[in-house]
């Protein structure tokens, strides 16, 4: 992480003062914590979308919509907190920006969805990991984030350690290939995603930038689930605790603390450590669904680890 970086203050939800070292210390510890519990949360959407009562896309479209009321009440305690002349004026290009990150977003979970049912469910999770590597060469090329040989190596034993938790499950044939192809753009995707709003972060709060995420994808996702899915209401009321669950907790809570995240940490460490939302993923499905974990999954997870911690190190 450059010095700017670490000493730049969050102009979008605090005071412009300069943090002093305890400060930007105690601003890095939160913002790994942060990091980390967003990716707790956001693993359970695997095993939520799999319980939900309504199809992948319709339940990806719930995400999105019913989040939206969550990060309104978050943007007005979050606006009400910021000083007014620390508020960013934002520019027409901000809010292009703004929502070409939430039709990414939108159009990203839809073409994961499709992916599943296009290729085996491992296929597509493998696939879709590899965005440290667009985030990573994006934020050297466009966001001035250096990198290093020791987070490299972090980022490798990672990705490694992913190629290992799904290997047991990974098929590679010609039936798969379109699914696999569409996993691997989700990847893609993913990372610009990651890039834009890694952008935005120094000029808006989280909840703002959250708002237009889901608002935008929502409105993408919505005529695709029409035209989709046979049932886009939830018919019984467990079925409507599942989406709202998915939707605050996954998407309002888990993508959000993501996105608090990448104010303050490299957006190369930070796509690294959503590494660990499969190996998690994986331990969710097996308490909840049963789905048993072999020794590939436990090996791979340990390797996911301490490839993320090396790439902490390389990125300090």
């Amino acid at each position: 992480m450059t010095e700017s970086a670490k000493t730049m203050p969050d102009t979008a939800a605090g005071p412009c003062k300069a943090p002093g070292p305890g400060d930007t210390a105690r601003t890095i510890r939160l913002a790994l914590i942060a990091l980390f519990l967003g990716t707790v949360l956001v693993s359970f959407s695997g095993t939520m979308v799999r319980l939900s009562e309504v199809g992948p896309l319709a339940t990806a479209f719930w995400r999105m919509a019913l989040a939206i009321p969550v990060m309104f009440v978050w943007m007005a305690i979050e606006a009400r907190g910021a000083p007014r002349r620390s508020r960013h004026r934002a520019t027409p290009a901000d809010f292009a920006l703004l929502s070409l990150a939430g039709l990414i977003f939108g159009v990203e979970i839809g073409i994961w969805h499709i992916a599943i049912g296009l290729t085996s469910v491992a296929n597509a999770t493998l696939f879709s990991n590899f965005s440290p590597i667009v985030v990573t060469l994006g934020a050297v090329l466009f966001l001035a984030q250096p990198t290093n040989r020791r987070f490299l190596m972090g980022m490798a034993i990672a990705l490694a350690g992913a190629v290992v938790l799904m290997s047991r499950s990974v098929q590679i044939s010609a039936e798969h290939a379109m699914g696999d192809l569409l996993a691997l753009s989700v990847s893609v995707l993913f990372g610009v995603y990651v890039l834009i709003v890694a952008y935005l972060r120094a000029r808006f709060g989280t909840a703002t930038i959250m708002v237009w995420t889901c608002a935008w994808a929502s409105l993408a996702l919505l005529p695709v689930a029409l035209g989709w899915e046979d049932v886009l209401l939830p018919p019984t009321r467990d079925g409507w605790l599942i989406v709202v669950f998915i939707a605050v907790a996954c998407q309002g809570l888990g993508q959000s603390l993501l996105t608090q995240a990448l104010a303050h940490l490299p957006a190369g460490f930070s796509s690294v450590g959503y590494l660990v939302i499969p190996a998690l993923a994986a331990t969710w499905a097996w308490i909840i669904l049963g789905e048993a974990i072999g020794p590939e999954q436990a090996i791979g997870g340990a390797v996911i680890l301490a490839g993320v911690i090396l790439a902490r190190r390389g990125s300090r």
